[in-house]
């Protein structure tokens, strides 16, 4: 039996089509957010990545890519040099003009928003399992992610039925300078309600504070973050920076607990939910260990 032209382009195209999209895939990635490297590697997709940011510092084996610099302070040329196909990063990433020149030379720059919550999550997952082929998988990602979120929250609501919330500031510094208060509508704000704390803080975003403000709010724990520095260098530059630390009843309990600050950077990212267990096993030390 001879098929006529017609029918034979159709067989043709549906036995292509399937390659020529796989070849569209973009196959060559440049990431400028520690959470969305995170999430192209929890995806198995890591062999594509060429170049990441300084805050892709998960995992480990991220380090050895070559480095594009701060995602705010981005260079054309570093970027163009790795022949990318496509440049990842939120509404953070910058600056304008960077990014235009990067699109001009044909590269694709996908934009991800920043939104610390479980929608926006869902959002940034369904748009990289496109771009991978990958979508089913990034669905179960997000499905396993909802559930550890949902299980630390009736842990929490069955802990505080004994214990009120515990209240907390976060202190974000950088080399040990003058550290900022993290308030609402900030990811360290999601974070500390997450875990289980009352955030003292009542202003919005990252603000400076004064001796007297922070005498005034006495939290009962400190969450301290530094983007230099880790460890007891960090803690130790905190308090020679901000000697009023020393006075409250977190310093003087020994309830100050450090936070990785890539954390804090491009939304939620895949080691929030163990970082979450570990925040409110500190705020609740009293409490059963959360399953």
């Amino acid at each position: 039996m001879r098929l006529s032209a017609s029918a034979l382009a159709f067989w043709v195209a549906l036995l292509v089509s399937p390659w020529a999209a796989a070849e569209e895939l973009p196959q060559r990635w440049v990431s400028a957010g520690g959470a969305l490297s995170e999430w192209v590697v929890a995806l198995g997709a890591e062999p594509k990545l060429v170049g990441v940011d300084t805050t892709s510092q998960h995992p480990e084996s991220l380090k050895a890519l070559p480095s594009i610099g701060y995602q705010r302070q981005l260079s054309a040329e570093g970027i163009l040099s790795l022949r990318p196909d496509i440049l990842l990063g939120t509404e953070e990433m910058g600056p304008p003009p960077v990014l235009a020149q990067i699109r001009s030379a044909g590269v694709k720059v996908e934009l991800f928003s920043a939104q610390a919550d479980l929608p926006t999550l869902q959002r940034t997952l369904r748009q990289l399992g496109r771009l991978l082929g990958r979508e089913d998988q990034a669905g179960q990602l997000f499905s396993a992610y909802q559930q550890r979120l949902e299980q630390q929250r009736a842990w929490i609501a069955q802990v505080q039925e004994q214990q009120a919330a515990p209240g907390v500031l976060l202190l974000l510094g950088h080399a040990g300078g003058k550290p900022l208060i993290a308030g609402k509508d900030t990811a360290a704000d999601w974070l500390l309600q997450q875990a289980g704390a009352r955030n003292l803080a009542t202003h919005s975003g990252y603000k400076p504070f004064s001796a007297e403000s922070l005498a005034g709010l006495n939290p009962q724990v400190l969450v301290f973050s530094d983007r230099s520095l880790s460890g007891d260098a960090a803690r130790v530059a905190l308090f020679k920076e901000s000697p009023v630390l020393a006075s409250t009843a977190a310093a003087k309990a020994g309830r100050v607990v450090e936070l990785d600050p890539t954390l804090l950077v491009g939304g939620l990212g895949p080691r929030l939910p163990d970082s979450l267990k570990r925040l409110a096993a500190a705020f609740y030390p009293q409490a059963k260990p959360a399953p």
